[in-house]
């Protein structure tokens, strides 16, 4: 793939929406930096007849794929040749001017990546998307409903998921052993804190990480307890008992030493990556996308990082939740949106895709017909499966009946709620100590305030 600047000019971050997370904190590769823009067009090997498609994403990465995606259709649909025209442009600009050319209908690409924070901006009212609804179903059978149902509306399917994006545990192996901890017998809230107060007697260092500037951890105790942001039907309910439980909850283990603040307010920044790599936490809760990171931005870890289950309470509704997410989906005012559908619907959601998925991003795919598929999650010559101490998909398919997610992404509020906690509530938490009951009412009064609830 051949850019118009140079790849020195992305960085893996991306911090532009925080529901945490691949919201705008890219957890989907490698992004296009503010003020720059890449196009890309590459031998797919369609013929002369093919169908172009313009697709436009936020993350360098997904254009590799699609083009790899539409080399694999080409060679199964001889009749049906596609041929993929990239542009990678900066998360904000991509959004806004699709949504600009949404409202005029003309100048739309064929595919675009949506980020899940952004999803529902572009559901509400009439959507000027494709209902891809038909051309999901003969895949529905293998695929996590809980990530499909992120891009639904009224029961239509205007976006497919990238990626499952289950929370997981990640422990530095060599230091825990250090400390006498072992990782294994951490199942419950209970024995992380357990572990992780033994672990800071021993070295003098924090456990894990408390965030501020996303919500990882308390979304998973959210959802792994049923309950979420908003209500099932959209009204703010950040004050809820659940939320100031799983609060507490945390602010009892930062107080214990267990937890600490990180640089760059959570795990999945540049600042967080150094300290993570130098020993200085020893454990990550983070979604499976996380592991991505690692090879990337932590290489002195490989061979030291196992993977498990996130820990969990006994009464819990679900053992993980799904976090982050893009959406892909296909504009109406293409310029042949049925062929779009059915192309893009192979790519994101059939085994091949899975495969792909896989491999060449390191996400867990939506398709659990891969994850029992042991000659492709289990390669030897696989660079996740070289780099970690276990193999990812061991542990994914310990809960994989299990796996929840918050309704409220899909809400046009979130992304004031995700504001207000990522800039605001948590800070004030974590960093100031204030009486969590009190933020999370302040919080209240002044999210329904500014939505007018």
């Amino acid at each position: 793939m051949k850019f118009t600047k140079p790849l020195a000019l992305l960085v893996g971050l991306g911090l532009a929406a925080s529901f945490a997370g691949c919201s705008g904190n890219n957890s989907s590769g490698v992004t296009a930096t503010a003020g720059s823009s890449y196009s890309s067009t590459v031998d797919q090997g369609a013929g002369a007849n093919a169908t172009a498609f313009e697709f436009w994403t936020f993350v360098e990465l997904h254009g590799k794929f699609y083009e790899t995606m539409a080399g694999k259709w080409n060679a199964q649909h001889p009749d049906k040749q596609v041929k993929i025209n990239v542009n990678v442009m900066p998360y904000d600009d991509m959004h806004n001017k699709l949504q600009l050319a949404l409202n005029a209908g003309e100048g739309v690409p064929d595919i675009v990546d949506i980020e899940v924070g952004k999803f529902p901006n572009f559901t509400a009212g009439t959507p000027q998307l494709m209902d891809l609804t038909q051309v999901a179903a003969p895949y529905a059978k293998d695929i996590v409903p809980a990530r499909m149902k992120l891009y639904q509306m009224n029961g239509k399917q205007y976006g497919l998921p990238t990626h499952v994006g289950a929370m997981l545990a990640y422990y530095n192996t060599d230091l825990l052993t250090a400390a006498g901890v072992d990782y294994t017998t951490i199942k419950t809230w209970d024995d992380f804190k357990a572990a992780g107060a033994k672990y800071v007697a021993a070295t003098g260092k924090p456990f894990s990480t408390a965030d501020t500037s996303a919500m990882w951890q308390i979304s998973l105790l959210l959802g792994q307890n049923g309950s979420d942001y908003l209500t099932a039907d959209g009204k703010l309910q950040v004050n809820n008992d659940t939320m100031a439980k799983g609060y507490q909850m945390l602010k009892d283990m930062q107080d214990a030493g267990v937890l600490k603040t990180i640089d760059g307010g959570q795990p999945d920044t540049e600042q967080a990556y150094g300290l993570i790599n130098s020993g200085e936490y020893a454990a990550v809760v983070m979604p499976e996308w996380f592991m991505s990171r690692y090879p990337a931005y932590m290489p002195d870890l490989a061979g030291k990082v196992a993977i498990a289950a996130p820990p969990v309470n006994a009464d819990a509704k679900y053992k993980t939740i799904g976090q982050g997410g893009t959406g892909t989906a296909v504009p109406l005012k293409g310029k042949n949106p049925e062929a779009a559908a059915e192309f893009l619907a192979y790519a994101k959601l059939s085994v091949d895709g899975a495969t792909e998925i896989w491999n060449s991003l390191g996400f867990d795919p939506t398709n659990m017909a891969l994850w029992s598929n042991q000659a492709v999650t289990h390669d030897p010559n696989n660079a996740f499966n070289k780099y970690f101490k276990n193999n990812v998909f061991d542990v994914l398919n310990t809960f994989k009946d299990s796996i929840g997610f918050l309704q409220s992404q899909t809400f046009q509020a979130m992304p004031n709620v995700n504001n207000a906690f990522g800039t605001t509530v948590q800070n004030e938490i974590f960093e100031n100590g204030a009486d969590i009951k009190a933020t999370l009412d302040q919080a209240q009064a002044d999210l329904k305030n500014e939505l007018g609830q």
